[in-house]
C-alpha cells in the first residue's frame, strides 16, 4: 500500500488515474470487510451520486481497534498530554482504547441511542472525546462533533440542523490559561433545541454545573452501571459502506453552516491509505498532530487514519504557547514524537517568539514534517525546515479540505521533491483540474486557473445534511462535470501545484474557513448597526485577518466601546474564532446601483493598495470610497 520512491508515485499515479476502480479495490483489500462490495463505484457528478463499494458491509471501529488486538493489543494507541504540564499524561493501548469504546458503546445504547441517531459531541481534546466518536461509530450512529471554542447559537443551529438526540459534553476544559464552561454553553444551546433527549456529562474541569433530572446524566455514572451489568463487549453493528458515519458542519459564502456528509468505507479506505503514504508510517512511530477533533483534520488524521493503521497517535488539549512557547518542543521531546503535523498559523506563532523556547530541547526524534490548512509561507516553511526539521525532515505542505475527507494534494515524505509554499502533486487517485471563468480547461504548466476534481475519490463528501441541492449547488453546479473547491491555483512549469487561495466569500483564517457572510450576520445583530461588509486581509500570524466595514450611526458612547461590544456579539453568536481583527466606522459602503456591495474595492482597501482601486464611476455614490480609504485602519 505504501510508494517507496518518485518513480513508483509515477507509476501508481498513472495507474490510479486510468483504472481507478481497479486502484481503489486494490487499495481497500488491505482493510476489514464484513463483506465484499458488488460494485466499486457508481456516479455522476450531475445529481450529485457518488457511492464507494455499494454492497459492502464494515464497521470502521472493528479496522481501527479489533484487528489490531492480536498484533499490537498492548502498544500505545494513544497518548494523551494535558493542558496543565504538571498534570499526568495518559497512555491507552489499543486493548485499553477497544474496551473503553465498547464500554462507552454501552452507555449510548443504556441511553438510547441507535443506528442512525445523530448524536452531537461538545468536548475538550481529551482520550474521552475519541472514545466517543468511535463509540458512535461502533453502534453506527452519527457523530457531529462541535469544535468547544463554538457559541450556544452556533451548537443550537448544528444540534437543530442534524436533529440530534443525544449531546454528548464535559462540565468545562482548559485551553492554555483558560478554563471554558462547556456544559454551561450547551445548557444555553438547548433552550432552543427540542430533539434533545439525554446529555451525557463527563467530569474534566470539576466546574459546579447545572444538572436536569432526566436529561442529564454523569458520564462517569453511567459507565458505573455498564460495569455492573458485567457484558462489557459490544459487537459492532454491521454498516453498509455507504452509510453514514459522521456531520462536520463547515463555512460556506452564505450565513447557514452547511453539514457535510462522510460515509463509513469510501472514507475509511481514503484516511487510512492518504495518512500511511504521506506521512510514510512505520510501526512505533509516535505521530502528534495538533488539530482538534472538532476539525476535519482531527477526524481524520487524529482519529480514524491513524488507528485505523495501527498507528501511535498523539492528543494534546492545550495550545502551542502555554505555558510557554516551547510547549510543542517539550512535547515532541518528552515523547520522542517522529512525526508533527501541525498548522501554519501555529509556525508562525512560535516563530515571533525566536529561538529562546527551542533551546535545550531535544528535536532529534523527528523524521518527518506536515503543515495543514492553509498554503504555508515560505519564510515559515524555511523556519520550519531549519529550526525544527534541522534540515533532515521533508516536509508534507498539505491541501485538502473538510468535504475532502482526507489529504488531496501533498507531498509523500521522502518521496516526492518538495518546494517550499507548494503542495506539490496530487496523490493517487486525485484528478485535479485547473479551469478558467467559464469552465474551460486549462491545459499545460506555468498556468493558474480555478481548482476542480474531474473524477471522484473515496473521502468525498456524499451529500450536505437534510438539503441536497445546497450540496449540488455549492460544489458541482459551477462547473459541469467537476468537483469545484473554491478555491484558485497555480501550476508550475513542473506541474507541481500552488493553492492561490478562495475565490469566493470565505476567509482563511488561521487554518480555518470562516465564511464572510456568517460574521456580517452577527456583526448586523449589534442592536446599534445599519449594516456591514467583511474582507479577508494579509495577517502576520494568521495568514487572513478579519476586516470589518460597518455602519453604525448611533454609536453610543465612544468608538472603541462601540468595537468591544461588536466583537463580543460576533463572539457570542458564531465563537471566539470569528472576532473581526479591526473594525472600521463607515457612514456608508460602496454599492452598485443594484444594491450589491462591491468587496473587491474593500479589500483592496484593507489589503492597503489604495492606488489602484480600478473603476468606482459605477458606483451609487463613488465620494464613500475616497471616506472609507482616508478612514482605514
Amino acid at each position: 500500500m505504501k510508494i517507496t520512491s518518485f518513480d513508483e508515485y509515477k507509476q501508481v499515479y498513472q495507474q490510479s488515474v486510468e483504472q481507478p476502480e481497479e486502484f481503489w479495490a486494490g487499495i481497500a483489500e488491505n482493510f476489514l470487510w464484513q463483506k465484499k462490495w458488488d460494485n466499486v463505484l457508481d456516479w455522476n457528478f450531475k445529481e450529485p451520486k457518488i457511492k464507494w463499494f455499494q454492497g459492502a458491509k464494515l464497521n470502521i471501529t472493528e479496522n481501527c481497534l479489533d484487528r489490531h488486538l492480536d498484533t499490537i493489543g498492548d502498544k500505545p494507541a494513544i497518548i494523551w498530554e494535558p493542558n496543565d504540564p504538571q498534570e499526568d499524561h495518559r497512555i491507552l493501548t489499543y486493548r485499553q482504547l477497544h474496551d473503553k469504546v465498547c464500554q462507552f458503546a454501552n452507555v449510548l445504547k443504556n441511553n438510547g441511542a441507535k443506528k442512525g441517531d445523530r448524536i452531537c459531541i461538545y468536548m475538550p481534546m481529551i482520550p474521552e472525546l475519541a472514545i466517543a466518536v468511535l463509540a458512535c461509530a461502533r453502534i453506527g450512529a452519527i457523530h457531529s462533533v462541535v469544535f468547544g471554542g463554538f457559541s450556544a447559537q452556533s451548537i443550537a443551529d448544528r444540534i437543530n440542523d442534524a436533529e440530534c438526540n443525544i449531546v454528548i459534553t464535559a462540565d468545562g476544559g482548559f485551553r492554555g490559561n483558560k478554563a471554558i464552561p462547556l456544559k454551561s454553553v450547551i445548557d444555553d444551546a438547548l433552550v432552543q433545541c427540542r430533539s434533545v433527549k439525554k446529555v451525557i456529562v463527563l467530569t474534566r474541569s470539576r466546574t459546579p454545573v447545572s444538572m436536569i433530572k432526566g436529561r442529564d446524566v454523569w458520564w462517569e455514572d453511567e459507565v458505573k452501571k455498564v460495569e455492573t451489568q458485567g457484558n462489557p463487549d459490544c459487537p459492532a453493528e454491521v454498516m453498509d459502506a455507504e452509510d453514514m458515519l459522521f456531520i462536520l458542519y463547515t463555512s460556506g459564502s452564505t450565513g447557514k453552516p452547511k453539514g457535510v456528509v462522510h460515509t463509513t468505507g469510501g472514507y475509511m479506505v481514503y484516511t487510512g491509505y492518504t495518512f500511511a503514504n504521506v506521512f510514510q508510517y512505520n510501526k512505533g512511530e509516535v505521530y502528534f498532530c495538533t488539530a482538534d477533533i472538532g476539525w476535519i483534520t482531527g477526524h481524520s488524521y487524529i482519529v480514524y487514519g491513524p488507528l485505523s493503521q495501527g498507528a501511535t497517535t498523539l492528543m494534546f488539549e492545550g495550545v502551542p504557547t502555554y505555558p510557554d512557547a516551547g510547549r510543542f518542543w517539550d512535547i515532541v521531546d518528552k515523547f520522542k514524537v517522529n512525526i508533527l503535523y501541525t498548522a501554519p498559523t501555529a509556525i508562525r506563532s512560535l516563530m515571533s517568539f525566536g529561538e529562546e523556547p527551542l533551546k535545550g530541547k531535544d528535536l532529534s526524534s523527528l523524521t518527518k514534517l506536515g503543515s495543514v490548512g492553509e498554503p504555508i509561507n515560505e519564510e515559515a516553511w524555511h523556519w520550519y525546515d531549519e529550526k525544527i526539521g534541522h534540515g533532515k525532515c521533508p516536509i508534507a505542505d498539505t491541501w485538502w479540505q473538510t468535504e475532502n475527507g482526507g489529504l488531496m494534494i501533498s507531498p509523500i515524505c521522502n518521496v516526492t521533491p518538495t518546494k517550499p509554499g507548494y503542495a506539490t502533486l496530487p496523490l493517487p487517485g486525485v484528478q485535479p483540474v485547473l479551469v478558467d471563468e467559464n469552465g474551460k480547461v486549462i491545459e499545460g504548466n506555468g498556468v493558474s486557473g480555478n481548482l476542480c476534481i474531474k473524477f471522484p475519490w473515496p473521502g468525498m463528501l456524499r451529500t450536505t445534511y437534510g438539503d441536497h441541492e445546497r450540496c449540488r449547488t455549492t460544489y458541482f453546479a459551477t462547473y459541469e462535470n467537476m468537483y469545484f473547491t473554491g478555491d484558485g491555483c497555480l501550476r508550475d512549469e513542473d506541474g507541481y501545484y500552488r493553492i492561490t487561495g478562495r475565490v469566493d466569500d470565505v476567509l482563511n483564517v488561521s487554518g480555518h474557513r470562516i465564511g464572510t457572510a456568517e460574521v456580517e450576520n452577527a456583526i448586523n445583530m449589534h442592536s446599534s448597526v445599519v449594516e456591514s461588509a467583511v474582507v479577508g486581509y494579509p495577517h502576520d500570524i494568521k495568514g487572513q485577518g478579519v476586516y470589518a466595514f460597518v455602519v453604525c450611526p448611533n454609536q453610543h458612547g465612544d468608538s472603541e466601546l462601540a468595537r468591544k461590544d461588536i466583537t463580543m456579539t460576533v463572539a457570542r453568536i458564531i465563537g471566539a474564532i470569528a472576532k473581526p481583527d479591526k473594525i472600521q466606522f463607515v457612514t456608508g459602503l460602496p454599492k452598485t446601483r443594484s444594491g450589491k456591495i462591491m468587496r473587491r474595492i474593500l479589500r483592496k482597501i484593507a489589503e492597503g493598495e489604495t492606488s489602484n482601486l480600478g473603476d468606482t464611476s459605477t458606483l451609487l455614490d463613488p465620494a464613500v470610497v475616497e471616506e472609507i480609504k482616508a478612514g482605514a485602519l
